[in-house]
């Protein structure tokens, strides 16, 4: 495959506004991983799940109750891989290794697989975000064109009506489908793997085989599968749908930039740090509710420029880094609610859903942009 660089023999951006982040730490005492506040979720989020699943199995409440309780359920699990699963991968849950492989594995337990999400996520994403060509999470569906470089097809004209319906088929796509692909094709989009070790191995198939245990075959016999199926999928779309949500209004909104590799090596003319800053957006920064329930990842300017850091420090960090961005003559991205991001998000994919042309992304709403400035 193509290799992509960046430029970062004059990262000054970086330099000074790691600078800046260190001293801030310095200055309050504090370190840069998970405190109370973020142990306090899994001390909530992981008893929430058991408490309605052992309810669910046992109890057999009305359907309108057990469905409530299902989606609630889906809603908990995205929350633990938003909160936990998600600061646990990238070493940023606590100083400990073992508590972050540990805590790192709930991905495990609710279908997904930490070996594959490390590199999918933490290397590709996180290093050439927004990239065609390498960035596995613009490259999900080919029913969906989340790129202006990538194949076009006459239905994606729809895309930006059928988007929910396609994204809640995530959590069905990645657990019982996409893992499978990576495992047995030995790569994660374009790129190969590592080797994997016999631990890796063996985890893989035990987590796999403990997932379709609980979440399926027993299920089926304490309820039926007429039961099962119709929780499973009320758990499954309601995971999906709110996890696609909050990662595609990271990057796929208006503002935030695209590029592409074909197969030839390619040099991005910017240090890496302000390639973060151009592919990516923040929203709902004020809201508490949102910040607490998604780990964060509405502040994903900060989480990319410092995934190591727990995203309990993002909301203080944010000041910091829109400063940098305007001495440097940097945008920062950022849209004021839940429902401006979104709206932008559908906005994109309608744009990116068109036949290809020569023309450029749409830009914001003047009256948007000041707003979120």
């Amino acid at each position: 495959m193509a290799k992509v660089t960046f430029n970062n023999r004059n990262n000054l951006f970086f330099q000074s506004l790691k600078k800046s982040v260190d001293d801030y730490f310095k200055t309050n005492n504090i370190k840069k991983t998970g405190n109370w506040k973020l142990y306090s979720k899994a001390l909530i989020l992981i008893p929430l799940c058991l408490t309605i699943y052992i309810i669910l199995l046992t109890n057999t409440p009305p359907l309108a109750i057990s469905l409530i309780l299902c989606a609630i359920l889906g809603m908990s699990i995205g929350s633990i891989g938003f909160n936990i699963m998600h600061d646990a991968c990238h070493g940023a849950y606590s100083s400990k290794k073992w508590v972050n492989t540990l805590f790192g594995y709930t991905l495990n337990a609710v279908g997904g697989n930490t070996f594959f999400w490390k590199l999918k996520h933490n290397i590709l994403h996180h290093t050439y975000t927004n990239i065609h060509g390498v960035d596995d999470d613009i490259a999900q569906s080919k029913l969906l064109r989340q790129s202006p470089t990538q194949e076009w097809w006459p239905i994606h004209r729809y895309q930006h009506i059928y988007l929910t319906v396609a994204y809640s088929l995530t959590i069905f796509m990645w657990a019982g489908v996409r893992d499978f692909e990576k495992y047995f094709k030995k790569k994660v989009y374009n790129t190969p793997i590592s080797p994997m070790s016999w631990q890796d191995h063996v985890i893989f198939w035990v987590s796999k085989a403990a997932y379709a245990f609980f979440y399926i075959a027993l299920p089926i016999i304490m309820v039926g599968w007429q039961a099962w199926l119709v929780g499973y999928l009320t758990m499954g779309i309601v995971i999906g749908v709110v996890i696609s949500y909050v990662f595609q209004l990271a990057h796929a909104v208006e503002g935030p930039e695209f590029d592409a590799v074909g197969l030839e090596d390619k040099q991005i003319e910017t240090e890496w740090a302000v390639h973060q800053i151009k592919t990516t957006a923040n929203f709902a920064p004020k809201n508490k509710f949102i910040n607490w329930y998604v780990g964060g990842l509405n502040f994903q300017v900060e989480h990319h420029l410092f995934p190591r850091i727990s995203h309990i420090h993002y909301p203080q960090l944010s000041p910091i880094v829109k400063a940098k961005c305007e001495e440097f003559g940097l945008p920062y991205h950022s849209f004021p609610t839940l429902g401006e991001a979104i709206a932008s998000h559908v906005r994109t994919m309608k744009h990116l859903g068109q036949k290809p042309v020569e023309h450029k992304m749409p830009q914001r709403e003047p009256a948007l942009a000041e707003h979120a400035a």
